[in-house]
C-alpha cells in the first residue's frame, strides 16, 4: 500500500460526525432495522446485525440506544420497507463518486440525489460508470494511540482471521480484508479486546484524484454537504485526495 494515510479521511469524517451524531444515530438505525428484518433480533444468528452493532459501538452509540433500536425493529418488522439505493456519478473534474442509501421513497431519494450532484457541478450518471474504479473492501482502522498490542502481533492476528493485508500508518493500523471475510476478522479482533475506530465494508478508490483550483473545491465540498444532509443517504464515497 502506498503512505497515504486513510486515517486522515476517517478522522474527517468522525469529526464531521460528531457534530452531527443525530444523523449517525439515525443512518445506524436504519441498517439496524434492515439487518433485524433479514435476519432476525438476535446477534448470535445474524451476523450483518453484528456488524452493525460494531459499526454503532465506534460510533459510540449507546448500548441502551442499540437495545431500542433492536427491540424497535423486531417489534415493527412489519412496517420496515427501506430499499437499498445506489447512485454514481462525478463531481467537479471527474471525480468519482459512489452514494449509498436506504429510503422508503427511492423518487425522493433519487431528486435530492441528482440535486446535490446540479448544485455542486457535477452529475449523477448510470449504474457502472465510476464503481469499476473502486475496490469494495472491509475495512478496519485501530488507532494506534487506543491499542496496546504489539504491531507484529495484531498483523498475525488479523491474517490468521483471515485478512487480506495489513498496513501500519503514521497514527493508525489498517486492516482490509475480503467483503465476505470481514465479519470472521472483525469478531476475531473484538474477541482479543482490539479497539476499533471504524469498521465497515467500504469502497476504497484504485487511484486518488486531486482538486486544484478553489472552485471545484467548494463545488466539491458542496456536494458532500448536501449529501451530508440527506437522511436517505447512508454512506458517499469518492476518490477526492482531501489531503
Amino acid at each position: 500500500m502506498s503512505g497515504h494515510s486513510k486515517f486522515a479521511n476517517i478522522k474527517h469524517k468522525k469529526e464531521k460526525n460528531d457534530a452531527a451524531k443525530g444523523k449517525i444515530f439515525t443512518i445506524i438505525g436504519r441498517e439496524l432495522a434492515v439487518a433485524v428484518k433479514e435476519g432476525g433480533p438476535d446477534p448470535e444468528n445474524n451476523s450483518k446485525l453484528r456488524d452493525v452493532i460494531a459499526k454503532a459501538k465506534a460510533n459510540n452509540m449507546p448500548n441502551d440506544t442499540i437495545d431500542r433500536g433492536i427491540k424497535k425493529a423486531a417489534g415493527d418488522a412489519a412496517s420496515v420497507n427501506y430499499e437499498s439505493v445506489t447512485y454514481e456519478g462525478y463531481g467537479p473534474s471527474g471525480v468519482a463518486i459512489i452514494v449509498k442509501g436506504l429510503t422508503d421513497n427511492k423518487n425522493r431519494t433519487a431528486a435530492n440525489v441528482r440535486n446535490a450532484f446540479t448544485k455542486g457541478s457535477g452529475n449523477v450518471g448510470t449504474s457502472g460508470c465510476v464503481s469499476f474504479m473502486f475496490d469494495e473492501k472491509g475495512q478496519i482502522i485501530i488507532d494506534k494511540e487506543e491499542c496496546s498490542m504489539d504491531p507484529d502481533e495484531l498483523m498475525m492476528l488479523a491474517l490468521d482471521a483471515g485478512a487480506e493485508d495489513f498496513s501500519e500508518e503514521e497514527d493508525s493500523y489498517e486492516v482490509l480484508t475480503a467483503p465476505d471475510d470481514f465479519s470472521a476478522v472483525r469478531e476475531a479482533l473484538e474477541a482479543q479486546k482490539i479497539p476499533m475506530m471504524e469498521a465497515s465494508v467500504t469502497m476504497i478508490p484504485q487511484t486518488w484524484a486531486t482538486l486544484t483550483d478553489e472552485e471545484d473545491i467548494k463545488r466539491m465540498n458542496r456536494i458532500l454537504d448536501l449529501l451530508d444532509e440527506d437522511d436517505d443517504v447512508q454512506e458517499v464515497f469518492h476518490n477526492w485526495d482531501e489531503e
